[in-house]
């Protein structure tokens, strides 16, 4: 088992352990006195870990409810939160009391979103079952949902009690959900080590399982040195944000349907690359992203593009922050108007 010690506002840590999901209610005793929890998840993860979850919680003397919405970007929205809200509700739930996200990152963001402001706040555990959800959206504190304008454009900053990453339950996902996860390693490698986008690169799908934990940690222990530099997102933290630009014009341009986020970012950090770094660094970011079938651009118009990017959250007043790798390893904010952003990524 490997822990990793996040010291934001309100300190957690993060479990790093395979099979860790079959004692989920003991990690979680031990972070709170409270017995009673519910439990948020989706139609395709619920079938395969609720259960086991409960058990586990069970056993610690923890009972638990269950809600289950359906799966996809769809879901991350006012409709669904409601729902989620009146369940609450209807179990009776106190702010002793707790939430479990058991899920991707759709999951875990509506949920923390949820204990943020339901009661004005509870305590949540993140477990996450995906790649992208372990290495990214778990970790952090950033909760939110989309709304007809945007994505992730109503939130709030929400740190979990617990977060716990099973690695065995990543051998269950489907190529196309792992792939999702890769853009965000791979991202973590440009932005701040290239001896972990070197890793990344020399291997693919169907290998990169025996470095599975390695990967997971490194990722987190990235985002944990930014996160602890700048909780709430006013600097640093800006850098996790490299292909996201782009990334959420094109998943807003395929009205969240048949674009994934990792497919999304995976476009964007080509996209921009192309545009701002050498030739060599775009090439060798180009295969990376390839060898785990994730594209290197969109078929979507940039002029079309360019509305969704205006009215991103990482915009301030009439101007745009983006981030740039001239170098592997190596992430820098820019910040320049909307329109010489658009000058820069139609030239």
């Amino acid at each position: 088992m490997k822990k990793i010690s996040v010291k934001t506002s309100k300190p957690y840590e993060v479990v790093i352990e395979r099979g860790s999901l079959t004692r989920a209610g003991e990690l979680i005793s031990a972070v709170t006195t409270s017995k009673k929890c519910v439990i948020i998840s989706d139609d395709i993860v619920a079938p395969l870990y609720a259960e086991e979850l409960a058990s586990s919680l069970s056993r610690s003397g923890i009972s638990s409810s269950l809600f289950v919405f359906p799966n996809g970007e769809q879901s991350k929205s006012l409709s669904t939160l409601g729902q989620i809200y009146d369940f609450l509700c209807s179990k009776k739930l106190t702010r002793s009391d707790f939430i479990i996200a058991l899920g991707g990152g759709v999951v875990g963001d509506i949920t923390g979103f949820a204990a943020a402001s339901y009661l004005r706040g509870l305590d949540f555990v993140q477990i996450p079952t995906t790649l992208l959800a372990q290495v990214d959206s778990s970790v952090g504190g950033k909760t939110a949902i989309d709304i007809p304008g945007g994505k992730n454009l109503v939130g709030a900053f929400k740190q979990p009690a617990l977060v716990i990453c099973d690695s065995d339950i990543l051998k269950s996902l489907p190529t196309e959900t792992l792939a999702d996860g890769m853009a965000e390693s791979i991202k973590y490698g440009m932005i701040k080590d290239s001896r972990l986008f070197d890793l990344i690169a020399s291997h693919d799908l169907s290998t990169i399982d025996q470095v599975m934990d390695h990967l997971v940690y490194t990722c987190i222990d990235i985002k944990r040195d930014v996160v602890e530099n700048d909780e709430f997102d006013r600097g640093e933290r800006m850098l996790l944000n490299f292909g996201h630009t782009l990334g959420h014009a094109i998943e807003g341009w395929h009205n969240y349907t048949d674009y994934t986020h990792g497919m999304g970012v995976a476009a964007g950090m080509c996209m921009m690359s192309a545009k701002t770094a050498p030739e060599e660094v775009t090439e060798r970011l180009k295969k990376c992203v390839e060898a785990y079938g994730l594209p290197t651009s969109t078929e979507a118009p940039m002029a079309e593009l360019l509305p969704f990017c205006a009215t991103d959250k990482k915009c301030d007043s009439d101007s745009i922050n983006y981030i740039v790798c001239e170098e592997i390893g190596c992430g820098q904010i820019r910040k320049t108007s909307v329109a010489r952003f658009g000058a820069l990524m139609e030239g």
